[in-house]
């Protein structure tokens, strides 16, 4: 029989009593990084792989080693982890340049994405001009639908120097959230701090592809009194960093949220000690499951969108009143470029090959 995670309540030597079971550690032990990747547990013992610890003490030098000798706890050399924190045992400073388990799942997740579209790059030079297939027809309607409906809509016309980024933040959101809800798997999209990692890539995207016209709005904000204009100006520098700010956030508590909610769920049947709680907590733990498969590809809806229209207002010039709307959409072209069959080959070279 399995355990959850290999925190089920198991008997003492004499048998007397039972370890409580504790859902709170059991939760945080699944949604945190660790320092060991826990596949699963059976009754026959836990599979688990270590994973090196790098660590460099100004006083010692570098040291390498596996993750096994401490992460029960114990000691190796002058070195402990503290709930996942290593540290020295004579207080000595220590600087954890260790692959933990969120590093060896980005560093698998990017692999998995190199190894996709370079396949899909492939497939378009060598079925050029033919209808798509595979795993090239899956994808070809994502790519087009951020091109059209998000990059086109939210940048406008110099929307293409931005797709390769735009590409890649939609599909390594979308792939690391699916990969995070199969068993065993890490928590990397949960994580704050990948999710500030990307929003932090899109603030710098954003500052270098800003114009005259987005720091005049900032430090000088037309259309408005003077003295406002002086309060504004904090406002609207603190506006800047807050908007990537809230990408990271949503990302990260939405994402940790689901994993929470579908463990809580599980936990309820070792709370109660009953196999009939199943008949409640599996369903509703199944349904969440199924219905973070659609929040796993919003959420990275929801991002990329965020970060295309971020860059369009960057990217937004100064117009004179007598030009309307109309004129500035057809500025843009887009019509021109629905002609025809596929527009996914067109996109080939400058979007997919450079994602």
């Amino acid at each position: 029989m399995c355990t959850f995670a290999g925190f089920a309540a198991e008997p003492t030597e004499t048998g007397k009593k039972e370890e409580a079971f504790n859902p709170g550690q059991v939760i945080l032990h699944h949604v945190a990084d660790s320092h060991e990747w826990h596949w699963f547990s059976t009754d026959n013992g836990n599979f688990i792989t270590y994973l090196p610890i790098i660590a460099y003490q100004p006083s010692k030098g570098l040291s390498v080693f596996s993750s096994k000798h401490i992460v029960e706890g114990e000691t190796y050399g002058n070195f402990k982890l503290e709930e996942e924190h290593l540290v020295t045992t004579d207080g000595s400073k220590v600087y954890d340049f260790s692959i933990t388990k969120n590093v060896a799942a980005l560093a698998v997740s990017s692999l998995v994405l190199v190894i996709v579209f370079i396949s899909v790059a492939r497939t378009y030079k060598r079925r050029a001009g033919q209808a798509p297939s595979g795993l090239q027809g899956f994808l070809e309607p994502f790519v087009i639908f951020i091109r059209d409906e998000v990059a086109k809509k939210s940048i406008g016309p110099k929307y293409e120097r931005y797709m390769p980024y735009l590409l890649t933040v939609f599909f390594f959101i979308w792939f690391n959230n699916l990969l995070g809800l199969t068993p065993g798997a890490a928590n990397l999209t949960g994580n704050v701090a990948v999710t500030a990692m990307l929003a932090v890539l899109t603030l710098i995207v954003t500052l270098f592809s800003s114009n005259k016209n987005y720091w005049t709005h900032i430090f000088w904000t037309p259309g408005v009194p003077l003295p406002l204009r002086i309060i504004m100006i904090p406002v609207e520098l603190v506006g800047v960093i807050v908007k990537p700010f809230s990408l990271a956030v949503r990302l990260f508590a939405n994402i940790t949220a689901g994993h929470i909610i579908i463990l809580s769920f599980i936990s309820l049947i070792f709370i109660f000690r009953s196999a009939y709680t199943g008949f409640l907590s599996v369903p509703f733990g199944l349904f969440i499951s199924v219905l973070e498969l659609l929040v796993a590809i919003l959420q990275a809806y929801i991002f990329t969108l965020l970060t295309a229209m971020y860059i369009g207002g960057a990217l937004e010039e100064h117009h004179d009143e007598e030009h309307g709307h109309g004129h500035e959409h057809d500025d843009y072209g887009f019509a021109e470029e629905r002609q025809g069959g596929s527009n996914f080959a067109n996109l080939t070279k400058p979007d997919i090959a450079a994602h």
